[in-house]
């Protein structure tokens, strides 16, 4: 087992117990089989008001201007060179698959910190940089910059399972997720439909 830094495993020390070998992902992964790649789901929605703050919704509004309106990614650290939020960063979205091979039940699903948790093939074969996407009412368009994991992410779920999600089959499958930026506002819900836009 890939150990976590001592400043961040004391740092997030009550999720330890949680954090899964290598081999129990890799097993549970297996288990749990592949997403769809045309048509997926919403499976949760989760706002970030403000730093290790989490609210799961009901409703959500992707919104061009704001992102998941609600949010705090106006405030983070993602900038452009003239200091504004970074468009190209605006949401982040995870497999829900690959999310509970490294957090277990659904009650932790929420700490990984992506704004929309679907089951859809999230890959960069499946989904390039460009596609356009139909998620509830809104549109977004699947963006450039890879979605990397952080200590943060060490932390909740242990470093095995940023290794599993962010080494090199993990990156190009987008085990840890991918940016879309909002083309068109709408409301989302869990259970919304999520289809590829031709």
């Amino acid at each position: 087992m890939s150990t976590v830094k001592p400043i961040v495993a004391e740092m997030f020390a009550e999720h330890v117990p949680y954090h899964r070998p290598l081999a129990e992902i890799e097993r549970i992964a297996a288990g749990i089989g592949s997403s769809p790649t045309d048509n997926g789901i919403v499976e949760m929605i989760v706002c970030r008001p403000a730093m290790y703050e989490r609210q799961v919704l009901e409703e959500g509004v992707l919104d061009t201007t704001h992102g998941l309106r609600g949010d705090s990614w106006e405030t983070r650290l993602a900038r452009t060179p003239d200091g504004r939020p970074d468009p190209l960063r605006q949401i982040t979205v995870m497999n829900s698959r690959a999310l509970a091979s490294v957090a277990g039940h659904r009650d932790r699903w929420q700490l990984a910190g992506d704004q929309l948790i679907v089951d859809l093939d999230l890959s960069i074969d499946s989904l390039p940089a460009g596609t356009r996407l139909q998620i509830g009412k809104s549109v977004v368009e699947v963006t450039e910059p890879p979605h990397t994991g952080c200590a943060k992410f060490a932390g909740r779920f242990g470093a095995d399972a940023l290794a599993w999600a962010s080494g090199g089959a993990g990156r190009q499958q987008r085990r840890r997720g991918m940016h879309v930026r909002v083309l068109e506002s709408g409301i989302v819900r869990p259970g919304d439909a999520i289809r590829k836009l031709v």
